[in-house]
């Protein structure tokens, strides 16, 4: 499978800003992902993320957009490009099968202003003209209520609950999921 290529230009909306993380990033990546809300809904493990695994996510992320297999994003202010939002990402590319899924997470200083659901119109609007997949796939726990919220203000499709879906903090945890189809994204 071909590398995914970052977007050139990034992506924006004259709010928000998806760009590729930055070295001098990573300070404000721990910060932000190793909030309470970002550790209860997206971090899988039982310990904590520690700056050590912030670290090597570059290196995975990488790996994983030159196996063309997802593209992870910095979420930034579009008006000061060195201040993080939070991350956006397209994972599980499945180019063969014109399928993708994309997610996020907002720190807690960029919360309540728009940021998830800005950077997911902008990533899926990417993911159906670059990409051109013809579903994207997006997932949380049931009781995320807010990432649920996002997800339906962007046009995506609760389609039901896979039970006991991933290993999560030590059991399995279900999962909703959503979908969005060409021609389905709502930019307002």
């Amino acid at each position: 499978m071909a590398a995914l290529a970052f977007p050139d230009p990034p992506l924006t909306d004259g709010v928000v800003l998806l760009r590729p993380w930055r070295d001098d990033d990573a300070a404000q990546r721990y910060a932000g992902f190793a909030d309470e809300l970002c550790q209860r809904f997206s971090w899988s493990r039982v310990e904590p993320v520690t700056e050590a695994d912030v670290a090597g996510a570059y290196a995975r992320d990488e790996r994983a957009r030159l196996a063309g297999e997802s593209l992870n994003l910095a979420v930034a202010d579009a008006a000061r490009p060195e201040r993080v939002w939070g991350a956006a990402s397209v994972y599980d590319v499945a180019a063969a099968e014109q399928r993708a899924a994309v997610g996020y997470w907002v720190a807690p200083w960029a919360r309540g202003r728009g940021v998830a659901t800005r950077s997911l119109r902008l990533l899926a609007g990417w993911a159906f003209d670059v990409l051109a997949v013809q579903r994207l796939e997006l997932t949380c726990g049931p009781d995320n209520a807010a990432s649920a919220r996002v997800a339906q203000r962007c046009g995506f499709v609760r389609e039901g609950v896979l039970r006991s879906h991933i290993p999560f903090k030590g059991a399995r945890r279900d999962t909703m999921i959503f979908s969005l189809l060409p021609g389905e994204l709502l930019l307002s």
